[in-house]
């Protein structure tokens, strides 16, 4: 007898639950398992479904001279649309009507083949000013003549290449990051179609 009171003074201390008390309490915590699981299970799908990315996800080829030929009215000339070796693609091609500055310009972007970024930018009626802004204060660092013609080659303080020169009424512009060999082939090809 004296056992049973000694374990009914200790159990009073604890209190005890009941099947359905026990199986409440642990419920929030299965439910925590359940969710936690169910939101992991939705993350993985998404990751999942989306695409991978690669520099070639982003590889647009625009067509330059179809382009040119829309932008012919609004120039006034058809703009230059070079044919390119192999490997080179174009990722934007433009005709900017006259802002502020008064100056409407042709303007396309091609990636080198070693990926590489060269803008071609065309006027028929550049201003110092407009000419000093595309140059991005570059200074002038020497000359180079591609295919019999005198380029002008400039530095700028961003790191990039900037080649300039007038041709049959144009003023052109190539800028970018890439390698002087490929500004020697981007620039004769744009002389060949003037």
């Amino acid at each position: 007898m004296r056992k049973a009171q000694e374990d009914q003074q200790s159990a009073a201390g604890t209190p005890v639950l009941t099947p359905k008390q026990a199986k409440r309490a642990n419920a929030s915590a299965v439910g925590m398992f359940i969710a936690t699981g169910a939101t992991l299970a939705l993350v993985f799908l998404v990751v999942l479904l989306n695409p991978t990315h690669t520099a070639e996800t982003y590889t647009r080829n625009v067509d330059v001279a179809r382009i040119a030929d829309q932008a012919e009215g609004a120039a006034g000339y058809l703009p230059v649309a070079a044919g390119l070796p192999d490997g080179w693609t174009s990722n934007y091609a433009r005709w900017t009507g006259s802002g502020a500055d008064g100056v409407p310009f042709w303007e396309v972007g091609y990636l080198t083949p070693s990926r590489e970024f060269i803008r071609l930018t065309q006027t028929n009626q550049a201003n110092p000013t407009w000419l000093s802004q595309h140059l991005q204060d570059a200074e002038p660092s020497g000359q180079r003549v591609i295919d019999g013609v005198t380029w002008e080659l400039l530095d700028s303080p961003s790191g990039d290449a900037f080649l300039t020169t007038e041709l049959k009424g144009f003023t052109l512009i190539l800028g970018g990051t890439a390698d002087l060999v490929e500004f020697d082939i981007l620039a004769g090809a744009v002389a060949d179609e003037l």
